[in-house]
C-alpha cells in the first residue's frame, strides 16, 4: 500500500530567470490518494482499477520492468487500486498522488526501494508532477521533475476554497508557452527567496502576501475571473491572501487557523464565497514535524 497527499494549486509557481526555469512551490493539504498493488503471478500483466488510471497503469508496468531487470525473476502481473478523494482536473496535484501512490504501493510489493529521487525519474518520463512525494513545502521544477529545494513546514492552515468550474489537462497546459518578461522572471526569483524566508520565520501574513501576488501574476497564463473578488473578501474576513492552482480551476482563501477569531473568519468567508460561487469547499492543511531546510539555487 501507498499514499500521497494533494495541494491546494500552489503557493507561488512561475518561471526563474535560468534555464529550465518553471518552478512551483507546494501547498500540501489533508486531501489524500491511497493504492494498493497486489501481485497474482497467475495474471501476466497489470490491472488497474478505476480503468482510467491510465498513467498509473503505465508506472505500475515500468516499476514491475524495473524488479525483473534487477532480479533476473519474471514478477508476473497483479491488481493494482488506486482511490483518491482528490478532485480531478482542478489543480490540487491528483494526478501526481495517485502516480506517487502507486509507485510507493508497487515498489513496495515488488521490493524495489522508492527513494524520492527514483520516483522522480519514473514520473519524468510520464507527466509533469507536483512535489507532492516530499513531506514538506518544497520549491520544485515541475516540468523537469527535480527538487529545488525544501522550505520547510508552516502552522496549519485553512482554506476556504472555490471552483470556477470546468477542468484543466495539466500536460496541455505545461505546453502553452509562458508570456513572462525578464523583469517578471525576476520578480519571481525575488517572491522565492521572500517565501523561504517566511516559512523559516513561520510568518503566515507574508506567506499570503506572496500567494497572492502570484495569483495576480498568473491571470496572464490563466485568467481567473473571481480572483478580484476572492481578494475583496478576503480583505474583509482578515484572511491572510488568496492562493490558487495556478493551472487549475480552484481559488481560497488561507485563513490561521491559531487565530483567536478563526471560526468568525471561517464562517464569514464560507459564507460569502458561497454567494460568490455557490459551492465551498474548507481545506486544512498539512503540518510536517521537523520540517526544514532552504531553497537551492
Amino acid at each position: 500500500m501507498g499514499t500521497a497527499f494533494g495541494t491546494f494549486g500552489e503557493l507561488l509557481q512561475g518561471v526563474l530567470p535560468e534555464e529550465d526555469g518553471d518552478f512551483l512551490v507546494t501547498l500540501p493539504v489533508a486531501r489524500w490518494t491511497m493504492a494498493t498493488y497486489r501481485r497474482e503471478p497467475a495474471l501476466e500483466d497489470v490491472v488497474v482499477r478505476p480503468a482510467g488510471k491510465t498513467k498509473a497503469l503505465r508506472l505500475a508496468r515500468t516499476i514491475g520492468e524495473l524488479a525483473e531487470r534487477q532480479t533476473g525473476v519474471s514478477t508476473g502481473g497483479g491488481t493494482l487500486h488506486v482511490n483518491s478523494v482528490i478532485p480531478e482536473g482542478k489543480g490540487l496535484a491528483s494526478s501526481s498522488a495517485d502516480l506517487v501512490a502507486t509507485a510507493r504501493a508497487v515498489g513496495q510489493a515488488l521490493r524495489v526501494e522508492m527513494p524520492p529521487s527514483r520516483i522522480e525519474r519514473l514520473l519524468a518520463d510520464i507527466e509533469p508532477t507536483d512535489g507532492v512525494l516530499y513531506p514538506a513545502i518544497v520549491a520544485f521544477h515541475h516540468r523537469t521533475v527535480r527538487l529545488r529545494g525544501v522550505l520547510g513546514s508552516l502552522p496549519v492552515m485553512a482554506v476556504v476554497g472555490i471552483d470556477e468550474g470546468g477542468s484543466v489537462d495539466t500536460v496541455d497546459f505545461n505546453r502553452i508557452p509562458k508570456p513572462f518578461t525578464l523583469a517578471d522572471r525576476h520578480e519571481y526569483a525575488r517572491l522565492l527567496d521572500r517565501l523561504a524566508c517566511a516559512v523559516r520565520r513561520r510568518d503566515l501574513a507574508e506567506v499570503g502576501r506572496v500567494a497572492t501576488r502570484s495569483a495576480q501574476m498568473n491571470q496572464l497564463l490563466r485568467d481567473k475571473w473571481s480572483l478580484e473578488p476572492m481578494r475583496e473578501i478576503c480583505r474583509e474576513v482578515g484572511g491572510l491572501g488568496v492562493a490558487v492552482a495556478h493551472s487549475g480551476t480552484t481559488l481560497g482563501i488561507l485563513l490561521d487557523t491559531g487565530d483567536p477569531s478563526y471560526t468568525q473568519r471561517v464562517s464569514a468567508a464560507a459564507q460569502a464565497c458561497g454567494e460568490l460561487a455557490g459551492g465551498v469547499t474548507v481545506y486544512r492543511t498539512l503540518s510536517f514535524p521537523g520540517g526544514g531546510g532552504r531553497a537551492r539555487g
